[in-house]
Parts: C-alpha cells; sequence; structure tokens
C-alpha cells in the first residue's frame, strides 16, 4: 500500500538503537519548558479557555496578559523554593515589551530557546522567505537581550512548513522541537544536512490538556509525577527524555499552582538521584550532537 509518509525521518524502533548515558552516567534527561508569550490585543490568533466564537474579546486578551504579569513570577518562585531550573520558550516580542522579564531570565542564567515574535501569528503559513526573515528577526532580537543568541527553535502552535527545518539549519540551528514522535531525539533530514529534534511533550502540555480536551490541574500534576516515575524505571534499559511544558498563564493562578508544586515536590526530590539530568533542551542537543556517528537515528551514518 502507498501512502503518503514524513520525508524528515525514518522509522526506528527504540529497543533496536544502540544504548548511550546521559552525562555523568544518568539516563533520564528531564527539563521544564516555561512558554513566555506575547499577544496581540484584539488580533490574530491567541488561547482561550471559554467563548471559542470570539477569541478576541478583551476578557481573554486579559487573561493571557495575566500570565506575564502575574502568572511567571508564581512559577519562579516556585521553582527557586524548590531549586529546579526551566528553560523559557520566549516570543521575541516580550524581548521589546516586558524587560522585567528578560533581566530575571538572564539573571537565572537560563537557557531561552526561540518561540516565534508573538503567539497571535503562525509562522509556518508565511511564503518561505517570508519566514526567513521572521526566523532571522526572532533570532537577532532574542540575541540582543540575552548573553548568546538561540540555538533552539519551537515555532508559536508548532507552526512547520514544508522548509521549516531547512530555514532553521541554514540561519545557524542546532536543534527544533517540532516532532514529538519519540522519546530520544533523532536527527531529521534537511537539504543542508540533519538537524536535530529534541523531545517535547504534546500530551503533557498544560494548554491542550486543560484547555482544549478540559482536564483538571490536579490530573495534570498526576500525570507529571506518572510520567516521570514510569519513565525512571523504563530508563533502565535505554536513555529517555522526559519533557514538561506549562503556560504562565494557565499554571500561573495560584490555585493550579497548589498542584503544580505538588508534582514539583515530587520531582524534586530526585535532585541528587544520579540516575535523572535535570537538563535544557540546549544540554541535551550539545550532548547528542557529541555522540559517535551511528548512535542516534538520522545522524547520517551508515
Amino acid at each position: 500500500m502507498l501512502m503518503p509518509t514524513p520525508t524528515r525521518y525514518d522509522y526506528s524502533a527504540i529497543v533496536e538503537r544502540p544504548v548511550y548515558d546521559w552525562p555523568g552516567g544518568a539516563r533520564l534527561a528531564f527539563y521544564l519548558a516555561l512558554n513566555v508569550e506575547q499577544f496581540a490585543f484584539g488580533r490574530g490568533a491567541g488561547h482561550t479557555p471559554h467563548n471559542w466564537s470570539n477569541p478576541l474579546d478583551t476578557r481573554i486578551y486579559a487573561w493571557r496578559d495575566y500570565g506575564t504579569r502575574v502568572g511567571i513570577w508564581n512559577i519562579l518562585e516556585l521553582l527557586e523554593e524548590l531549586g529546579l531550573p526551566c528553560t523559557h520558550l520566549m516570543n521575541s516580542a516580550v524581548c521589546d515589551r516586558i524587560p522585567s522579564i528578560v533581566s530575571r531570565i538572564n539573571a537565572r542564567g537560563e537557557e531561552v530557546v526561540s518561540h516565534g515574535r508573538t503567539n497571535a501569528e503562525r509562522p509556518g503559513d508565511l511564503f518561505e522567505e517570508d519566514e526567513r526573515r521572521v526566523i532571522r528577526e526572532v533570532t537577532d532580537t532574542i540575541g540582543a537581550h540575552h548573553p548568546s543568541r538561540p540555538y533552539g527553535w519551537m515555532a508559536p502552535w508548532i507552526s512547520e512548513s514544508n522548509v521549516t527545518a531547512d530555514l532553521l539549519k541554514e540561519e545557524g540551528y542546532r536543534y527544533i522541537m517540532h516532532w514529538p514522535c519519540d522519546d530520544q531525539p533523532i536527527y531529521l533530514r534537511t537539504r543542508s544536512g540533519p538537524l536535530l529534534n529534541v523531545p517535547y511533550p504534546i500530551e503533557l502540555n498544560d494548554a491542550p490538556f486543560i484547555l482544549n480536551r478540559g482536564h483538571s490541574a490536579e490530573e495534570f500534576a498526576q500525570g507529571m509525577i506518572d510520567q516521570f516515575d514510569m519513565m525512571l524505571k523504563i530508563s533502565a534499559r535505554r536513555p529517555l527524555v522526559c519533557p514538561v511544558s506549562l503556560h504562565t498563564f494557565v499554571f500561573g493562578p495560584p490555585f493550579r499552582l497548589a498542584a503544580l508544586e505538588r508534582a514539583l515536590r515530587h520531582i524534586a526530590n530526585y535532585k541528587n538521584d544520579e540516575r535523572v539530568w535535570f537538563t535544557s533542551p540546549g544540554q541535551i542537543a550539545d550532548h547528542v550532537l557529541s555522540l559517535p556517528p551511528g548512535t542516534v537515528p538520522g545522524d547520517g551514518a551508515p
């Protein structure tokens, strides 16, 4: 039977691959991704917990704006209390509009991943040269406000055109986070050579989990705990990546923050466990890029 299949990667069973370790002999790489997003008032796309017929009304903009005014600070204070790191998937518009967030992230010394200009737009809908200009604008803006330019990309809405991966490779990016097909990093084909895909969660992602599928904060927190515990067990057989994705306007409100605290306290108990590597997508990418040819699917080795 002939049917369309992805051209970016081939099928690879995780049980048939070479086994490797994370730094220090760890087997489970855990990272927390915090989406720091800016939306346009009365224009463009946007998350909404209600009123789907009018996603651009004032209440919904203000609810999302709560994330940068209050939510992010609640989440960062909780992470600091628990001694946990996170990675920031940031719209470049945040750099222009909210310098206090940029300063706080720089003070924490954490990785910033390019998250497009704003979540009011989908760059994958653009023509190729327009998409390239957006990638360059985002890269330059974030690089001007942080200690170094970003090398990882997660587009707003995980929006991808037929040439997104090609453009990212050509613009110096080392990894993308768009393809939730695996629990290990894999390489994607591009017209300029392999580009690494670092696992990013489509299920343990609070926006679709709570806003689209209607689950509770408590269910999400239990999912975090169950995912972490089960992946830690499975990682005895092979290295795995356990990512969790949060949005400032979803888990920033205190009533949800309480459930998040319960889950993160459980995970923080493993900070001194040599099996677990608390890390970032960029550190994962750096480690994988250093592995011998033939270790990771799609690296071009025969």
